[in-house]
């Protein structure tokens, strides 16, 4: 358990452990590959070692992120919950490396851990945060604040100051038009807080992205580090 990044699986007991250690596999995914559908069965639960999956909704208006997942959490909540199904979509934002295991597994597994069950279920109470947190941040701020927020979330679960992402991808997980994205990226580059290049965007000034970001960032964040006792934000 010592070199497990993933924060779940690290702070699961001993016993608990045990109990799905025997049921795990090492999968990668790469960039867009989707864990999961909009209606479709969710066959796995997955614990990200590296990398982002983002959990988007597709709308008439167009696809939306509600909310990501790195190292610091599960994808599949609605197995936790007993659903195996779900309206919105998981697709992989930063490639990387994970364990899964099967959703029947990981029942079994809760029905004899009361332990297991609760500390997935404290998952599912930051998640809900943090889900609730993007909707009060798209409903009340600017697309510069909300994109600021974003680099920070992608920040924290990335741990390193280059991010391999487009203009494009922002749109759609931001549900706004290319060019207003574009220009909000002009703007953080103009006060220095990231650098944007081809399909990458840097990460130069972290206490200026939650200037910006303001009281969008920061709450979800403060939330799971009141539940588990460790920080899911980056260290300066």
């Amino acid at each position: 358990m010592a070199n497990l990044r993933n924060r779940l699986l690290a702070s699961m007991s001993p016993d608990d452990f045990a109990l799905v250690q025997p049921h795990l596999e090492t999968v990668t995914f790469g960039l867009r590959e989707h864990l999961f559908r909009a209606e479709q069965t969710i066959t796995h639960v997955t614990f990200p070692e590296r990398g982002i999956a983002s959990i988007v909704a597709d709308t008439a208006e167009g696809r939306f992120e509600v909310g990501m997942v790195g190292s610091e959490g599960l994808v599949g909540v609605p197995i936790v919950l007993g659903v195996d199904r779900t309206p919105h979509t998981c697709m992989v934002q930063a490639a990387g490396e994970a364990f899964r295991i099967g959703a029947g597994g990981l029942q079994t597994a809760m029905d004899r851990s009361p332990t297991l069950r609760a500390l997935l279920l404290r998952f599912v109470h930051t998640f809900s945060v943090q889900v609730s947190q993007t909707a009060y941040a798209n409903a009340g701020y600017s697309i510069e604040e909300r994109l600021a927020r974003w680099l920070l979330m992608t920040h924290d679960r990335l741990e390193q100051d280059d991010l391999p992402i487009t203009h494009e991808f922002m749109s759609i997980m931001l549900g706004s038009r290319r060019p207003g994205v574009t220009l909000a990226v002009q703007m953080l580059e103009g006060v220095g807080a990231i650098r944007a290049t081809r399909g990458h965007v840097t990460v130069k000034d972290r206490d200026k992205l939650e200037q910006i970001a303001g009281q969008s960032y920061g709450f979800a964040e403060k939330e799971y580090s009141n539940v588990f006792q460790f920080p899911i934000k980056r260290e300066r």
